[in-house]
């Protein structure tokens, strides 16, 4: 990797193109289109330090990150970041085997209620990311 961003505008390119490579092109889209004059800062903000300075350190990989953010978000029980995960994960690499240990591992670390709800709400989205088309 290269050495990091070192500007508000380095570090929001970085963290457009870092954003869209995770989270993928339609769901980026669909949150800049759904950017009002209220959320704009906030924007900035996620895509600038998130994706433009977290995601672009050199000490994890993308796929240890989604580790990561998958047992963080399940700790936390936050459902529709950990969903909108899943799918990054199975895009860093991970597979629906391992997203299946993150939920178990966070059983004992964050309970088994919140890995029982993880377990429901991965399931579907993994089932979609591998359906073939026309099934």
């Amino acid at each position: 990797m290269s050495e990091l961003p070192d500007t508000d505008r380095a570090r929001r390119e970085a963290g457009m193109r870092t954003r869209r490579e995770v989270l993928g092109d339609a769901h980026v889209d669909r949150a800049v289109a759904t950017t009002t004059p209220f959320t704009a800062d906030f924007q900035d903000f996620i895509t600038r330090t998130a994706w433009g300075d977290l995601w672009q350190r050199p000490g994890l990989s993308r796929r240890d990150r989604s580790l990561l953010t998958l047992s963080i978000t399940i700790a936390l029980r936050h459902w529709d970041e950990f969903a909108l995960h899943v799918r990054a994960a199975v895009t860093n690499g991970l597979t629906d085997e391992e997203i299946g240990e993150v939920i178990q591992h966070a059983a004992v670390y964050a309970g088994v209620p919140a890995a029982n709800h993880a377990f429901t709400v991965a399931a579907p989205i993994l089932a979609e990311l591998h359906r073939t088309p026309g099934s």
